[in-house]
């Protein structure tokens, strides 16, 4: 095996643990909820540009919140 190919295998060893899993699992709902909340809020005001940008990049919640808050009508409407 070549020294590549043990360091790979290292770092799968990660996976392994339970606890990657949970935060795994809490950082997709995390992201998928902002996420949800945001292309919402872009479509009910008609911006597609934000939608489609909101769509395709991914910063875990993010790129989200700013737009909620800081680039959408109010949150609250």
């Amino acid at each position: 095996m070549t020294q590549k190919e043990l360091e790979l295998i290292q770092f799968a060893h990660i996976f392994n643990n339970p606890w990657v899993a949970v935060l795994i699992a809490i950082l997709a709902i995390w992201t998928l909820t902002w996420k949800g909340l945001a292309l919402w809020k872009a479509v009910k005001n008609n911006q597609t540009a934000w939608y489609v940008i909101l769509l395709l990049v991914n910063t875990v919640g993010v790129l989200e919140i700013v737009y909620i808050f800081f680039f959408s009508k109010f949150f609250w409407q």
